[in-house]
């Protein structure tokens, strides 16, 4: 049983721990950034996904950043794949029958980094629907990682 005396201080511990949690969770929920333009990251991350574009959509491919948020050795990106210079990519080749019925060529990538380098572990191309809802790999991280909130 605890003393009256210390029934106070045993409160205000237990209120500080919790808050410290809370506090704690907080801010791992934030602990993700996007790398700056021109930054080495960005660069790596980024020519992690340009070979499997280039394979799919014929090379050369640039990208336009919609969003890219690191967290960890994780990367998010959600990007708009063109040719240098800003033209656009023609999908009314045979090769790009398969993405009819796609939204576009709008690129969402998930990525880690192992061994020194960024590697893909999941992707899709044109999607028409939120392909990673639900899926339980994307139920480690942050929602706003993935979501835009």
């Amino acid at each position: 049983m605890i003393n009256r005396h210390w029934m106070p201080i045993a409160v205000i511990a237990a209120l500080l721990l919790t808050v410290g949690q809370l506090g704690i969770s907080v801010a791992s929920a934030q602990q993700f950034y996007t790398p700056e333009r021109g930054s080495m990251e960005r660069k790596a991350v980024l020519n992690a996904i340009r070979p499997l574009l280039e394979a799919r959509l014929g090379a050369p491919v640039e990208f336009v950043v919609n969003r890219m948020n690191v967290y960890g050795d994780w990367a998010w990106l959600v990007v708009e794949p063109q040719r240098p210079g800003g033209a656009a990519i023609a999908t009314n080749g045979p090769q790009f029958k398969m993405w009819s019925d796609q939204d576009g060529l709008t690129t969402y990538a998930l990525l880690r980094q192992a061994y020194g380098q960024w590697n893909l572990i999941d992707y899709a191309i044109g999607p028409t629907d939120v392909f990673w809802d639900g899926d339980p790999l994307y139920a480690q991280f942050p929602r706003a990682f993935t979501f835009a909130e």
